[in-house]
């Protein structure tokens, strides 16, 4: 089986049911996307407000061989023109991440291929990857609904975590703060849309912690927007919520954009990286592009569709390993709590 890695044009089926995506694609030599199949569950969880983990589960169990069987029919091949299989194996949902790596196991095993067991925050990561090529060092915003960390990678596939958010993550503060301003599940592009839309701002606190830190923090954030719409009930006045998406907004962008700003310049990166669903949050992307272009350090943003949760995206991070022929035994177990560090690739 090692020697396979040394193939270039190498065909990976990868897969990815972390949390509320079904996804299934084929990858063609861990850069070409031949099919990147995505069956979103947003409209099941947004009676709930948010993911429920066991109807998630249930979902991924009822679309998963659909999903695969489609992969395969857009890629334009067949079961046995695959050399490896790739799954997410954390972190996420314990139950979601089992139905895809049962699916994943079945099918390595049946076809006599590889398994590679990869790492979620590695694919919002190297979904880069599928669009241009990574300069080393750099260092990788990620923001995502569960994950806000800034990430330096010193070589191909060695991660170190030097930033990470202390409580809720960005996307988190978002779908709370959006339930606040009443928009549905997700609520992160209707607060974003509202920001953009909003003539007024009401300037929120910005949390930059100790000077040193390059930890976040949006739990407080959050609490003041709360504040600020109790505040204008009280005085018996309608909020104004798109003031307040604003505001919240534009504190967001500040702390985020400035700590990856700051680390960027004291690890000497070459390139910075946004990654995760949020990257594909409008306001974010043109802060950091203007930032970027004036400190004169290229950027990279994967287009939405490689932003938000995708198997393509897990193809491309397991590439790492694939060339490195580090496969996962068939006894893996799902990790929801799975350390990006530890996952790094060997040497």
């Amino acid at each position: 089986m090692s020697g396979m890695a040394t193939k270039p044009d190498y065909l990976m089926l990868a897969i990815e049911t972390s949390c509320d995506e079904t996804s299934v694609a084929v990858v063609k030599g861990g850069r070409q996307i031949l099919s990147n199949i995505v069956s979103s569950q947003i409209e099941t969880h947004r009676q709930f407000g948010g993911v429920v983990p066991e109807i998630a589960s249930r979902k991924h169990v009822e679309s998963i061989t659909v999903i695969i069987e489609e992969a395969f029919k857009k890629a334009g091949v067949s079961p046995g023109d695959i050399d490896t299989v790739a799954v997410t194996q954390g972190p996420g949902l314990v139950g979601a991440l089992l139905v895809g790596i049962v699916a994943a196991k079945s099918l390595a095993l049946a076809l006599d291929v590889p398994l590679i067991g990869t790492h979620h925050i590695a694919g919002h990561i190297y979904a880069n990857q599928l669009i241009g090529d990574i300069l080393y060092p750099a260092l990788a915003l990620v923001v995502s609904g569960g994950h806000t960390e800034l990430v330096l990678i010193e070589k191909e596939g060695q991660f170190r975590i030097v930033g990470r958010t202390r409580d809720d993550a960005v996307g988190e503060a978002y779908d709370k703060v959006a339930r606040a301003l009443k928009f549905p599940y997700p609520g992160g592009p209707h607060v974003d849309r509202l920001a953009h839309e909003a003539q007024d701002e009401v300037v929120l606190p910005r949390s930059w912690l100790e000077p040193d830190s390059y930890d976040f923090s949006f739990s407080g954030l959050k609490s003041a927007v709360l504040a600020e719409i109790n505040r204008s009930r009280m005085k018996g006045e309608t909020p104004d919520f798109s003031a307040l998406a604003r505001g919240f907004q534009q504190s967001v962008i500040d702390v985020v954009t400035g700590k990856a700003m700051r680390a960027a310049a004291e690890f000497g990166v070459r390139q910075l990286l946004l990654c995760g669903g949020v990257a594909a949050n409008r306001g974010l992307r043109e802060t950091l592009t203007a930032l970027c272009r004036e400190a004169n350090l290229p950027l990279l943003i994967p287009p939405h569709v490689l932003c938000t949760d995708n198997a393509a995206m897990i193809g491309a991070a397991a590439d790492l390993k694939w060339r490195r022929s580090e496969f996962t035994s068939l006894d893996m177990k799902a990790e929801p709590g799975f350390s990006l560090e530890d996952w790094s690739v060997k040497g």
